[in-house]
């Protein structure tokens, strides 16, 4: 009994659910058939009556297509284009498939849109389409007739996307879902903008996706149709909308200025401030700037559409590019390396060699390490009540730097294991400590305003000894018990540890003294050694020392101390400039004389002259006296006559007279000579003259009255030249001599000439008076 009745409850369920199946099938054909527009039957002869008038005309309704999808065989959609006759319009259309037989025909009136779906046609029979165009006055007509086999049509595609570059341009299409998996491939075409002409034949893909159209001019704007190339499945393919490709962009951004500062409020910040140009402007829609960390971790990507940024960085290594973009093309980037900050700590100099790790109080990060792939990071200021997350950044010097985030907030140090690259033995490594706000998660999400460097310092995995020495070792301001040495620093990569020092080894070059060693500080590459022998020669060597220890030796280096001191030196020097002194003034006077003549060659003298006698003291004045006494009483041109009627020389005497008188030119005057002369009477004159040898001359011609003398003369001497121009020589002085010597002794005036007489001394410028006259004596 319970069986059973379970069987046939059983058979009940069953028999209601196939009841439930059948009305839900019914219900899905009749749902589908009301899905479908309903049209009237347009088989009479009276439906076509009514646009008997409707006509074909070009400014009426045109453009009449129908056309089916591969997926929804036997259902077609009909599309057409407005008239231009009429505003208010009203369509109607009508679908016919004639056979053998019988007539299929259906007809959608009072249509108001462009378009008619859901049409069911029958595959095998040819369609026939009319569309009448309903108007008050004008009734046009589209018609429309094709196979059902060629009905099938595959819309262009929904979306297109350009890219340009190297004269080429890359086309990538998506196509609507119910047509993608029947088009196999599509053609592109395009032409120059404003151009009449598209390039023949078009361009085909490989693919339905991307095609590559190639040898196009950078420069120029292109527009572009796609449509898919038919098949069985695609029979139509209409081309698509016109696509506007913009120009390739080739030229590069410009970095005009990079500044590159400190954050004053925020420690372990630093601002970078990025201003650039691009040579086309108009051609550009954006920027794009990319910033990302030199260690690969994170990056970043910015687009803005000013030619500026600010970016707040930590002191890591940043690699940056910019890149100017536009809706097909982004130009060639430019790229800057940002540097990393070198936050040595206080005991290192600003040279890597001559670094030093210490534990000292106030170090803000040490390194302990355990392990080729281990190592203890510690940290001094509890940072762990601000900071929970945190980065380590180490390299190699010329390395691409490793970085590891962790998360933190217990203490104030992190060992870190399993090192993605294993330490390398004497390699120095950099590390920085940095520390982000972020709290939901330690990986970097952003490059800008993300983080802060705490500290940064060196460490070796293993330290050894310098397998270098210092180079250019020389000396100076050497002295008799001293030298200055002077060398260059070991190259880092030769240190392989924290350089602690040099040693300077020094001895006497092949003696038999104890090699002797100093201490130098790293900081340093000059010392003075002190204490040597004079004159004597030393060998140095110099080494670096690590915690490893004093690593190799330089080449040997030799100087000489000085064999005397700075006074013997001066003392030398004195004399053998007195010595050169001494020589230059001897040979140089004598030069200079020398010189002197030729050059400034001496005017002479008058008063030195030979053929001059100057009158000077009593006896001038007292020959003054003598003459002024006289009086000329004829003024003869030819000679000077003595105003005397009895002769100064008789002429038994004039043969010893005139050896004396020719002699005159050969002797010099002197003041004895002059003072010797006296006043005598006429009578007396020829012994006076005879018996004094100092008065064989008579020196000058004197003025009788120098108030009034009528040849006035500029200065204290005249010459014979001027004398002779006041006085014509008409007759020679010899000539005059005969005379004298044949004439009659008191008839004839003695007139005696002195050839040799250059200069006459000038006694008076007065002028004399008309009635007096100038006498003189020769």
């Amino acid at each position: 009994m319970v069986g059973r009745g379970f069987q046939f409850d059983l058979s009940d369920s069953c028999a209601s659910h196939s009841h439930l199946l059948i009305l839900g099938l019914i219900l899905v054909y009749y749902t589908t058939l009301a899905s479908y527009v309903q049209g009237v039957s347009c088989k009479s002869k009276n439906f076509f009556s009514k646009y008997q008038h409707c006509t074909l005309h070009p400014d009426g309704v045109h453009d009449l297509n129908c056309y089916g999808k591969p997926k929804n065989l036997g259902m077609i959609t009909c599309m057409w284009r407005p008239g231009n006759l009429t505003s208010e319009k009203t369509y109607t259309l009508a679908i016919q498939q004639p056979d053998k037989k019988n007539k299929y025909c259906k007809a959608y009136t009072n249509i108001r849109e462009l378009s008619q779906g859901k049409i069911p046609v029958f595959e095998v029979y040819n369609i026939v389409a009319e569309v009448f165009e309903n108007s008050e006055s004008n009734c046009t007509k589209a018609v429309f007739k094709d196979s059902p086999k060629h009905l099938l049509l595959c819309s262009p595609p929904y979306h297109a996307s350009f890219s340009r570059h190297s004269g080429k341009l890359d086309v990538d299409v998506r196509w609507q879902q119910e047509d993608a998996e029947f088009i196999k491939y599509y053609s592109v075409r395009y032409k120059a903008l404003g151009s009449l002409s598209w390039n023949e034949p078009p361009m085909q893909s490989h693919n339905g996706v991307r095609c590559t159209v190639e040898n196009l001019n950078s420069s120029l704007v292109y527009t572009v149709q796609i449509q898919c190339v038919t098949n069985e499945k695609c029979s139509q393919c209409p081309w698509s909308q016109h696509y506007t490709v913009s120009p390739e962009l080739t030229a590069q951004p410009v970095i005009v200025n990079l500044q590159d500062t400190d954050i004053a409020e925020k420690k372990g910040r630093r601002l970078l401030s990025l201003n650039w140009t691009f040579p086309a402007k108009e051609l550009h829609d954006h920027y794009y700037v990319t910033i990302g960390k030199a260690s690969g971790e994170a990056s970043q990507r910015i687009k803005t559409s000013r030619s500026e940024i600010r970016l707040s960085l930590s002191y890591s290594a940043y690699h940056l590019s910019i890149s100017a973009v536009n809706n097909v093309s982004t130009s060639p980037a430019v790229s800057k390396t940002i540097p990393q900050r070198e936050d040595i700590p206080s005991e290192c100099s600003l040279a890597w060699q001559n670094c030093q790790l210490k534990s000292v109080v106030d170090e803000k990060l040490n390194i302990t390490v355990h392990s080729n792939t281990s190592f203890t990071v510690y940290w001094k200021d509890d940072l762990i009540k601000t900071y929970v997350c945190y980065s380590v950044e180490w390299r190699e010097k010329g390395h691409k730097a490793v970085h590891k985030p962790f998360y933190q907030d217990a203490v104030n140090q992190r060992t870190l294991s399993h090192l993605p690259e294993p330490l390398e033995p004497y390699k120095r490594y950099s590390i920085s400590l940095h520390t982000r706000p972020n709290k939901e998660t330690c990986d970097m999400k952003y490059i800008n305003n993300s983080e802060s460097t705490y500290g940064t310092t060196q460490f070796y995995f293993i330290e050894g000894s310098p397998i270098s020495a210092p180079i250019n070792i020389s000396s100076y301001n050497v002295t008799l018990s001293s030298a200055v040495l002077q060398w260059s620093s070991i190259l880092e990569e030769d240190v392989r540890g924290f350089l602690l020092g040099y040693i300077i080894y020094y001895t006497e070059y092949k003696g038999t003294s104890t090699e002797r060693n100093i201490t130098v500080d790293p900081e340093f590459d000059t010392y003075k050694l002190e204490n040597l022998k004079k004159g004597t020669a030393y060998q140095v060597q110099i080494s670096g020392f690590t915690q490893a220890g004093a690593g190799v030796r330089s080449t040997p280096m030799v100087f000489v101390t000085n064999h005397q001191g700075y006074f013997d030196l001066s003392l030398s020097g004195v004399i053998i400039i007195f010595v050169v002194v001494s020589a230059l003034l001897i040979v140089g006077s004598v030069i200079t004389k020398r010189a002197k003549v030729i050059l400034w060659p001496s005017i002479p003298n008058p008063g030195n002259s030979d053929a001059m006698q100057k009158i000077e003291g009593p006896c001038g004045v007292e020959l003054l006296e003598s003459i002024n006494t006289l009086k000329v009483e004829e003024w003869d041109t030819n000679s000077l006559q003595i105003i005397e009627k009895e002769p100064v020389v008789p002429p038994s005497m004039l043969p010893s007279v005139l050896p004396l008188l020719h002699n005159l030119d050969d002797e010099e005057d002197s003041p004895e000579t002059n003072c010797n002369w006296t006043h005598t009477d006429t009578e007396d004159a020829t012994e006076d003259i005879l018996s004094d040898d100092a008065t064989d001359t008579f020196s000058n011609i004197k003025q009788t009255n120098f108030q009034s003398s009528p040849f006035p003369f500029s200065s204290e001497y005249t010459t014979m030249e001027m004398f002779q121009q006041a006085m014509p020589q008409s007759i020679p002085e010899t000539t005059a001599i005969t005379q004298a010597m044949e004439s009659d002794p008191e008839d004839t005036p003695l007139t005696v000439g002195k050839p040799g007489l250059d200069y006459i001394g000038q006694f008076g410028t007065s002028p004399v008076s008309d009635s007096e006259e100038m006498a003189t004596i020769l």
